[in-house]
């Protein structure tokens, strides 16, 4: 007799929950730090799938996941680098405190559109306490994050290119537009990204 796998009543899944609580953002860790396998959670199963493999000796530096209910220019969630004591499991939902952005750019096929990386840093963390900020940060790491995801992507046959980095307060405005967009029907969506493209385009040429 086959088992049907029932979830607790009122229970939403990892990709539906909010995006903040309690003044945290909610991160949703899919690949721990030290693993070379890079996970992503799959809505349709419900649980994690295997993406793809780094090659050898490269590990993500980081605990790497998502914000949930928010919908990034490429359609999928925002990402989320979050320093923090040890690594934890795939799915695990770690309450963290914003700390900025490297804003970048990804290209492959002709087609480039925007590809930030959050950092944030566990709430419950000992060891990153002192870490208020992303300038807390010495430059030397942030640009071993930022090499880490140029060679990522590079692997793929894509181009990872930084735009710069922001603070906190420039990360929450990308959280609060991807959360909107996130609910919004995918064509309008699209429109979304559309205009906020050119209008980010027409700021660069001022």
């Amino acid at each position: 007799m086959a088992h049907k796998s029932r979830r607790p009543v009122g229970a939403r899944s990892l990709d539906r929950l909010m995006p903040f609580e309690d003044d945290c953002l909610l991160v949703v860790i899919e690949t721990p730090k030290g693993s070379s396998n890079k996970l992503a959670f799959e809505p349709r199963y419900g649980t994690f799938v295997l993406k793809s493999v780094l090659p050898a000796g490269a590990v993500f530096p980081f605990d790497f996941g998502f914000v949930p209910s928010t919908r990034a220019d490429d359609g999928d969630p925002l990402d989320v680098l979050v320093l923090m004591d040890a690594p934890v499991f795939p799915g695990c939902i770690v309450p963290s405190r914003l700390l900025g952005v490297i804003e970048a750019e990804q290209s492959a096929d002709g087609e480039t559109e925007r590809n930030d990386r959050l950092i944030a840093v566990a709430a419950n963390s000992a060891t990153h306490r002192s870490i208020q900020k992303l300038s807390d940060l010495s430059q030397d790491l942030i640009a071993q994050i930022e090499h880490f995801f140029i060679s990522y992507n590079e692997v793929k046959g894509k181009r990872f290119t930084v735009k710069g980095q922001s603070g906190e307060k420039r990360a929450i405005a990308l959280v609060k537009a991807a959360s909107i967009r996130s609910r919004l029907p995918s064509s309008a969506s699209s429109l979304h990204v559309a205009i906020s493209r050119r209008t980010r385009g027409s700021s660069r040429r001022r």
